[in-house]
């Protein structure tokens, strides 16, 4: 036998509304910054004609006969009593008699919704962004569901992200390397930052710049650049560029103190010595 039973609180639930999830594509660079996005997206809002209620003009829903508008029965099983979704009026709780025509009884209808959406500087792939009450409306005057943003950050063709610090390989000509130098090196919100380069630097170098790196969230420091000197090696010599280099390399070990104690050691290692 059915019965009715059941607190409201399940049929309440049942007319909320779904949950959203949008999908947010950004530049490296967009994440830095930060500012406000305009979506649109589909949605199922709150009928106009019925207002919600999903009954014709003229009419209103009645509450559902079977579960004395619960939206639960119960049934005997046995020893047990096992609480089920009411089969008349699927958990609802009212029944239509005359549904709005607009709706189809339903008390919304899809629509196109267009929002402006906050981003928070220096977000991540993976970061949530929570848009109370902008989900699908409810059934039957149910209460909306949330919007949720999923933030996915693309890869950048300079910068490496861990976090809030960034990485960057950097160029740098053998002679500013071997002689000392500046270098210009680009920082994400456009600008350079001039940096010394000391003589002798190595390729695998690594120079710091602090506060240089993503924003944190939640008002937490800014992350720091690392460039990582990448020594080039130069092409296309001319004939007087060769002489000088072929004039360098027949000087004192002294300027190659690397090379010259690695092939030392390897000497040794063969029994050369």
């Amino acid at each position: 036998d059915f019965m009715g039973g059941g607190g409201r609180g399940g049929r309440q639930a049942n007319n909320k509304g779904s949950d959203l999830r949008y999908n947010m594509s950004l530049t490296l660079e967009e994440a830095y910054e930060g500012g406000v996005r305009n979506i649109t997206i589909p949605v199922a809002v709150a009928c106009d004609t019925c207002h919600g209620s999903g009954a014709a003009a003229g009419s209103e829903p009645v509450n559902c006969s079977t579960c004395g508008g619960h939206g639960k029965v119960r049934a005997q099983q046995g020893f047990f009593t096992v609480e089920r979704t009411c089969p008349a009026c699927q958990g609802q709780g009212q029944t239509i008699s005359s549904p709005c025509k607009s709706c189809g009884g339903q008390g919304r209808v899809q629509r196109n919704r267009s929002l402006n959406v906050t981003i928070p500087a220096g977000v991540d792939t993976g970061t949530r962004i929570r848009l109370s009450g902008e989900g699908e409306a409810g059934l039957r005057g149910g209460g909306p569901g949330d919007l949720y943003i999923f933030i996915e950050v693309r890869t950048h063709e300079l910068f490496e992200r861990e976090g809030t610090a960034l990485l960057l390989t950097m160029p740098v000509p053998m002679t500013t390397a071997a002689l000392g130098g500046t270098i210009d090196v680009p920082i994400l919100d456009g600008k350079k930052a001039r940096v010394t380069i000391q003589p002798g630097t190595q390729s695998g170098h690594r120079l710091r710049l602090k506060g240089k790196g993503m924003p944190g969230l939640q008002g937490r420091a800014k992350g720091d650049l690392y460039v990582d000197v990448h020594v080039e090696t130069p092409v296309n010599l001319t004939s007087k560029q060769k002489k000088i280099l072929t004039d360098f390399a027949t000087g004192s070990d002294k300027q190659n103190p690397e090379s010259t104690g690695f092939m030392d050691r390897m000497r040794k290692m063969f029994g050369e010595d």
